[in-house]
């Protein structure tokens, strides 16, 4: 019979359960919302407002049940003001992103230029990247040079995310406009030199987080895969994948479709090693 849970665990429990349960409940409300073509009642952008924010509160509380609290928040802190602090940069210099500007749909803004959501969407693109990285690298943890492959993967994964969010983000919901470059070649729109921002982005990031992101304290035996980051991680891309698909832009969808399901064998075979 396992031990009885304290009541700080049960209260980390119950509501890592509620935040699960209510990401659910808005991306199937917005995959239904898609599929249909329907107009959700209510104030415009409400379900993916909520989705955001209860996908990151389901993100940290995961991450809570492997890493003593103050290490969550810290992490969260530097990955929310460092990625909210980088996008201005970009808002207002068009570097290291490239040139462009939010929609009406990207909600109010933080002092008149970041869009709200964007800090909550580092946090849930980059938390959830590393989780996933570390169900594929499980079988080489004990590898020297294990954390850089993990650095490695978790920027790698972040930029698929990334790229599997920009048609999503333009092209169906209007997030964000990208303004016209010198060079011709984008990806729906979206220049190139945005995915390298992107990863310098998120190295940079990675370098500071992580010490708060690793667990000093000694464990008896080797803790069990965590399969919450995948499921957020593969969740956004069928989302994204859906909104691509009704909007026919149908290389994104079989991007948004093969990066999941490759992924997610990846993840899987090496949770199971």
């Amino acid at each position: 019979m396992p031990p009885a849970l304290n009541p700080a665990a049960q209260l980390l429990r119950f509501s890592l359960w509620v935040a699960t349960i209510l990401t659910a409940g808005c991306w199937l409300l917005l995959v239904v919302a898609l599929a249909a073509s329907w107009n959700i009642p209510g104030h415009s952008g409400w379900p993916e407002a909520v989705l955001v924010l209860a996908g990151t509160a389901a993100t940290l509380l995961a991450l809570g049940r492997h890493l003593p609290g103050q290490n969550v928040i810290l992490a969260a802190g530097v990955i929310a003001l460092s990625g909210g602090l980088v996008h201005t940069l970009g808002v207002l210099t068009a570097v290291p992103f490239g040139p462009f500007a939010y929609g009406e749909n990207a909600g109010p803004r933080i002092f008149n230029v970041l869009a709200w959501p964007i800090p909550a969407l580092w946090i849930i693109a980059v938390l959830s990247s590393r989780g996933v990285a570390r169900l594929i690298l499980r079988p080489w943890r004990k590898l020297q040079n294990y954390g850089f492959w993990l650095l490695g993967v978790t920027a790698g994964l972040t930029v698929v995310f990334d790229a599997a969010l920009e048609p999503f983000a333009t092209r169906v919901q209007s997030y964000w406009l990208w303004l016209p470059t010198r060079i011709p070649v984008s990806w729906h729109g979206t220049p190139l030199v945005n995915f390298l921002g992107w990863l310098l982005a998120v190295l940079l990031i990675l370098a500071f987080a992580t010490p708060m992101l690793i667990n000093k304290s000694p464990r008896p035996r080797p803790s069990p895969p965590d399969y919450h980051p995948l499921g957020i991680w593969l969740g956004a891309l069928a989302l994204f994948a859906l909104g691509s698909a009704t909007h026919g832009l149908w290389s994104a969808t079989v991007f948004c479709g093969l990066s999941g399901v490759a992924v997610g064998y990846f993840a899987l075979r090496g949770a199971r090693q």
